[in-house]
C-alpha cells in the first residue's frame, strides 16, 4: 500500500467501534465486490441484491462502476493506470462505508487480480466478498447492452477488457455466478445468503 504524500497527518479516531454501528443497524458491514466483462450482469444482479437486503432490513448500497465516472472518477480514462486509480479510490470508498455500517455492493469490471487484491486487504477477512459473474464471452458480446462489443471489435473503443484489453478471473472468488444458465432471482438469492451468513453472525 503506497504512503500518503504528506506526513504531516495523524489517523484520527472515535470513541465508536464497529459493533456499536451494527447494534444500531441490526446487522454487520460487508463489501461484496462484483466483478466480471463488460454485459456480464454484474449490475443488473449487484441491484436485486441490494432490492432483496434492503427489504431484509439491511442497509446497502450500490457503487456501479459507470455510475462512479460521472463524479468521483470522471477524470479517469481506461488506461492500466486509470484503471488502477479507478479501483484504488473504489476501495476505499467501500472501506469507509463498511466502517460506517454499510453493506457495500460495489459493481466494477475490475480486470487486475492485483487490484481487487489490494482491495480486499483493506477490509477484515470476513468483512469482503468476491463475486465473480463469470459469464461466458460470447454471451455477454451477444447482449452487447451498451453496444461497446461492436465499437471495440471495430477499433473505436481501445483498452476494452476482453477484447483489447485483459481480464483476469478470479482464482478463488468466493461466490462465482454464471448468469446466462440462471434467473436474476436465482443469482441474487445466492449472493444474499452468502452476504447474510456473515453480516448475521456479528
Amino acid at each position: 500500500m503506497t504512503e500518503p504524500v504528506s506526513q504531516n497527518i495523524v489517523r484520527a479516531e472515535g470513541s465508536l467501534g464497529s459493533l456499536d454501528k451494527s447494534d444500531l443497524l441490526g446487522h454487520g458491514a460487508i463489501t461484496a465486490w462484483f466483478t466480471g466483462l463488460s454485459g456480464s450482469g454484474k449490475s443488473t444482479l449487484a441491484f436485486a441484491v441490494e432490492d432483496k437486503l434492503v427489504k431484509a432490513g439491511v442497509l446497502a448500497y450500490v457503487l456501479d462502476g459507470d455510475n462512479v465516472r460521472f463524479g468521483l472518477n470522471r477524470d479517469l480514462g481506461f488506461s492500466p493506470a486509470d484503471r488502477e486509480e479507478n479501483i484504488r479510490r473504489i476501495g476505499e470508498v467501500c472501506r469507509l462505508m463498511t466502517d460506517a455500517g454499510v453493506v457495500v455492493l460495489s459493481s466494477f469490471i475490475s480486470p487486475y487480480r492485483s487490484d481487487r487484491d489490494a482491495v480486499r486487504s483493506l477490509h477484515p477477512a470476513e468483512g469482503f466478498v468476491e463475486v465473480f459473474v463469470d459469464t461466458p464471452l460470447e454471451v455477454c458480446e451477444e447482449r452487447d447492452v451498451k453496444g461497446l462489443y461492436k465499437k471495440a471489435r471495430s477499433g473505436e473503443i481501445p483498452e476494452f477488457s476482453g477484447i483489447s484489453a485483459p481480464y483476469e478471473a478470479p482464482d478463488n472468488a468466493e461466490v462465482r455466478i454464471d448468469t446466462s444458465g440462471r434467473a436474476i432471482e436465482e443469482c441474487a438469492n445466492l449472493v444474499v445468503a452468502e452476504i447474510l451468513g456473515r453480516i448475521r453472525n456479528v
